[in-house]
């Protein structure tokens, strides 16, 4: 019976292009760059990390976001707590729009056990200008592309996500 299920398994990874992916917006692989952002065929933001370990700026940014931001009630390194669930796991199936509305508005699941609520983040400009970074950090994470660790090299800040930057967060030149 193992060798039936692992036969279907090896059968269907073939299938699907001879990799598994455990992202709720599909292949992250990047397909393109935008001033420093990198994009999946689908047009969602995706990490990049070289051969080296060098990371693109979002998924640094992300992790630093992350750690200043999220990991008091999600854990370190999005691996969940006892007050909240592991982003990490929960990117496995999550697209990013859902990401980004659940950020944004906030979430509230109830059943008999517990009441989980999110607050919404949508008016924060230390997450809300920072969604795509977080949410690259975790996709990477999420597939394992990333361990838990501060990356050690990454790429440089971009000068267009600079001035998005300063217009998100209100800075003056």
């Amino acid at each position: 019976m193992r060798i039936i299920f692992l036969v279907t398994a090896a059968v269907m990874l073939i299938a699907a292009g001879g990799a598994a992916f455990a992202d709720g917006s599909g292949d992250p692989a990047a397909v393109k760059s935008e001033d420093g952002k990198y994009l999946d065929s689908q047009g969602n933001p995706t990490y990049k990390i070289q051969a080296d370990g060098t990371v693109d700026w979002y998924t640094y940014s992300g992790y630093r976001r992350y750690h200043s931001e999220c990991h008091v009630c999600h854990g370190p390194d999005g691996m969940g707590s006892s007050y909240a669930p592991a982003l990490k796991d929960s990117l496995k199936t999550m697209s990013y729009g859902d990401f980004l509305g659940i950020v944004a508005s906030g979430r509230k699941n109830v059943n008999t056990a517990q009441e989980n609520v999110m607050p919404a983040f949508g008016d924060n400009p230390n997450v809300a200008c920072y969604m795509d970074d977080i949410y690259v950090y975790l996709r990477a994470r999420a597939n394992d592309a990333l361990g838990r660790v501060r990356p050690a090299k990454h790429e440089d800040k971009s000068p267009a996500y600079a001035q998005a930057e300063n217009s998100c967060m209100g800075t003056k030149h």
